[in-house]
């Protein structure tokens, strides 16, 4: 597997794949939170090309499995989306996209959202350090859980104010 940095703004048949994987993977998302109102999984192409985020691409012999975006905010990194194709799911692959935007990060606070009853979502980012600093009704009935990684996790700050899971 190999992690390689990649725009889908300058790459349509990239951002195809992204949006078809970001699809399927906020589906399982959908079944396990038990609601699909994830704004990412109703994204369309211009919204994805356009979003400004930085990618990092988990690539296979078979194309694109996996990809995670953040954006760079003034206190640091934010999680955007975190996307494994469901049959790639449980292999490592989001360990490794996360641990890598953690490198970059290098030291900076990395935040993140996901799902409240996204239990392995938030098993995984616990495992690597992120602690939860609060939750947050987005929508009616939807909730999201916030965590931050790096010192502001210890101090437990809010993290980033975002409307979308991780």
């Amino acid at each position: 597997m190999a992690l390689v940095p990649r725009d889908p703004a300058t790459e349509p048949v990239l951002a195809a794949r992204l949006l078809d994987l970001q699809r399927a993977a906020y589906a399982v998302e959908a079944r396990l939170i038990g609601d699909d109102r994830i704004p990412a999984l109703h994204e369309d192409l211009p919204a994805l090309r356009d979003a400004g985020l930085h990618w990092l691409v988990a690539a296979e012999e078979d194309g694109v499995v996996a990809a995670v975006a953040w954006r760079v905010t003034d206190g640091g990194l934010d999680l955007d989306r975190l996307v494994v194709d469901p049959a790639h799911a449980r292999r490592g692959l989001g360990r490794a996209l996360v641990g890598a935007v953690l490198t970059e990060a290098a030291g900076r606070r990395v935040t993140v959202s996901t799902g409240r009853d996204n239990t392995p979502a938030r098993r995984l980012y616990a495992a690597l350090g992120f602690g939860e600093v609060g939750e947050r009704e987005v929508l009616p009935g939807l909730w999201l859980v916030d965590a931050v990684h790096g010192t502001d996790a210890v101090h437990g700050t809010d993290a980033a104010r975002r409307t979308h899971g991780g």
